[in-house]
């Protein structure tokens, strides 16, 4: 697989998104590690995780010790894969809030390192900014973290443009990771995409197929099911080509419960897409 940058990291350039393994409607822990052993097998080295993939409060963590747990049995534990994880949302009762408090992000990164049973974290995301919390105050807590040595590269996700300037001013970012996918093309349009390319930042793309209900209607889009015909793939193959040819900081992290669908995912690298077979995507995806 080619290679894409993270901060002063290499990674390969279609990475591994783990949340669908301890969402509600998780897969058994023996199924979970067996898609993450596909992904180690597959020669993935991003994989994104965050402490609230999770079912609840007391569940917190829970895709961090599974991915931990693959890497160990895989005797692979710092060598060679990125770990990405996120702090800043909470999981009370199940319900999905946040709180971006300095001293809850520092709680949470100090949890996360636990869970993945590291000395250092190798890319912490903010996982949202808080509201009711200034912005800076959270990214200051990411910078002391990363002076500390606790993390090694900090990055931000469901960020727009003004934020990532902020963060920029304090700490060095690294990636930003934001919805894109044919349904969902805001950072096409508000200077978000185009400010990561000019800078270097890595741009992970999460629901790069439009999340869980839209990726099953990815053959709806005549456009996309044209070209997954004539090269003789997959809708969702398609899409992650073209995300692929969309920029080179791009780097999708797709998620899957199944084993068989990591190989898939991963055989769209190979996939060369002509401009007008880009341009007939862009033209025909339902998201301007």
């Amino acid at each position: 697989m080619n290679q894409r940058t993270i901060g002063n990291r290499r990674v390969g350039e279609i990475g591994y998104g783990a949340a669908y393994l301890s969402h509600p409607g998780r897969p058994a822990e023996a199924q979970a590690l067996e898609t993450l052993h596909a992904v180690i097998r597959g020669g993935v080295t991003l994989i994104d995780t965050a402490d609230s993939y999770c079912l609840g409060e007391t569940d917190m963590g829970h895709n961090e010790r599974l991915v931990a747990k693959a890497l160990a049995a895989a005797g692979r534990s710092g060598d060679g894969i990125l770990v990405a994880t996120k702090g800043g949302h909470t999981r009370p009762a199940g319900r999905w809030e946040v709180d971006g408090r300095p001293q809850y992000v520092r709680h949470a990164c100090e949890a996360s390192i636990r869970a993945l049973g590291v000395e250092t974290i190798d890319l912490y995301q903010l996982h949202r900014p808080d509201p009711q919390v200034p912005f800076e105050d959270s990214i200051g807590a990411l910078a002391e973290l990363r002076r500390e040595g606790k993390v090694r590269m900090v990055g931000l996700s469901n960020v727009s443009l003004a934020q990532i300037d902020v963060a920029q001013r304090l700490v060095p970012v690294a990636s930003v990771q934001n919805e894109l996918s044919p349904w969902q093309r805001q950072d096409e349009h508000n200077g978000v995409l185009q400010a990561c390319a000019g800078r270097g930042i890595a741009y992970l793309p999460y629901s790069p197929f439009g999340g869980d209900g839209r990726a099953k209607r990815l053959g709806e889009i005549a456009a996309i099911a044209t070209l997954a015909r004539n090269h003789g793939v997959t809708p969702h193959q398609v899409v992650l080509a073209w995300l692929l040819a969309k920029s080179p900081v791009i780097i999708p992290i797709p998620c899957t419960t199944r084993a068989a669908r990591v190989a898939e995912n991963l055989a769209a690298a190979k996939i060369a897409l002509s401009i007008a077979e880009l341009s007939a995507i862009d033209e025909g995806a339902p998201a301007a």
